[in-house]
């Protein structure tokens, strides 16, 4: 029986012992933390667009009449001064070769009436009523040739044909629109720039230097070419709180068609900024927040402000110090005002192990 309760009791010790050991060694636990890292890097912006074509216009009939002839085909590359459509012009050469000969006959009657006044056989005002008529009959005469040239429409400038809206045969008012028209080389990139960004981008601008900016495309692919910020709009849209900015990007190979989106990107530069790991964050309403180390090496939760983020990088705009100490990893195993055991990771180490884009 003694011997029975020496084993117990042995049990009972040994147990006891393991279970002081493993607790001991929950307790000596240790947490990676770090401190922020001040550096100069750059924040990359993005913002939706709307990509135009310099020039995108409606090419109407300018006469009524039956459309006789078309030159070109939908999707087609046009020069310009080349003719696109023929508008029946049998009426207006009609009414042409009459304002010919109504000029002629005046002239003839004029260069009469001025030899009868040079010989003093006539008044002069005879001579300037005639040359008044031989006036009105030059200006009708050019009337006939405008509304005969009317009836050839041609391209106003190099561009791409659109769709057709007439066909063949097609009987047109005055006004009906045939197709539209883009000229391509160069593309108007719309986006718009919330206000607090308008501010930073031109409290940043050296002097009267453009900004340049990036488009990436529908298929999340770059376009090659780099844009340039040219135009701004003078007011803010009072419902969004956002300006209109305009970027013209060249188009030497014509992949940018008019109407498509994307996004543009704007790079901004960040001088000395505060840059902690992104994983170093928790979320709480819609706040973010960082667990800080206080003297006594107990955890703080506190509330920062975000003023850009980076790939697996937050720029710190408030809330922590340069020397505060926060907790790098284990976020979930700790509580409000829990006392840890800690190591603190140097802040360019911990960044240079993220993918970080910074100068």
């Amino acid at each position: 029986m003694k011997q029975v309760m020496l084993i117990g009791l042995s049990a009972l010790l040994c147990l006891s012992s393991c279970h002081s050991e493993k607790k001991g060694k929950e307790e000596e636990v240790k947490f990676l933390v770090t401190n922020p890292l001040r550096k100069d890097t750059v924040a990359i912006r993005e913002y939706v667009c709307q990509i135009h074509a310099i020039q995108h216009i409606e090419m109407r009939a300018l006469e009524r009449g039956y459309l006789q002839e078309i030159f070109v085909d939908e999707g087609q590359a046009v020069k310009k001064g080349q003719m696109m459509f023929q508008i029946m012009p049998l009426m207006y050469k009609a009414e042409l070769q009459k304002a010919q000969a109504e000029a002629k006959f005046v002239e003839i009657e004029y260069q009469n009436t001025k030899r009868l006044a040079d010989s003093n056989v006539v008044a002069p005002n005879e001579l300037a009523l005639s040359k008044a008529k031989l006036d009105k009959a030059n200006a009708e005469l050019a009337m006939a040739q405008v509304h005969l040239s009317f009836t050839e429409i041609r391209a106003p400038f190099n561009g791409i044909m659109d769709h057709f809206q007439v066909r063949l045969g097609s009987l047109l008012d005055e006004g009906d629109l045939l197709t539209t028209l883009s000229d391509n080389s160069k593309m108007w990139v719309y986006f718009n720039v919330p206000e607090a960004e308008y501010l930073d981008f031109r409290a940043k601008a050296k002097g009267d230097s453009l900004m340049k900016v990036n488009l990436i495309m529908a298929n999340n692919e770059k376009f090659p070419h780099i844009g340039i910020v040219e135009t701004i709009e003078a007011d803010f849209n009072n419902e969004t709180g956002n300006i209109a900015f305009r970027a013209t990007f060249p188009n030497p190979k014509g992949l940018l068609r008019h109407g498509e989106t994307g996004n543009i990107q704007m790079v901004a530069p960040l001088k000395n900024a505060m840059l902690i790991p992104q994983k170093a964050t928790f979320e709480v309403l819609e706040k973010k927040y960082v667990y800080v180390i206080d003297k006594d090496n107990k955890v703080r939760s506190r509330e920062i402000t975000i003023a850009a983020e980076l790939p697996h990088i937050f720029v710190v705009k408030s809330g922590l110090k340069d020397d505060d100490k926060i907790l790098l990893e284990g976020l979930r195993q700790v509580r409000e005002n829990e006392k840890i055991h800690f190591t603190v990771a140097k802040p360019d180490s911990v960044i240079a192990h993220l993918d970080l884009y910074a100068e």
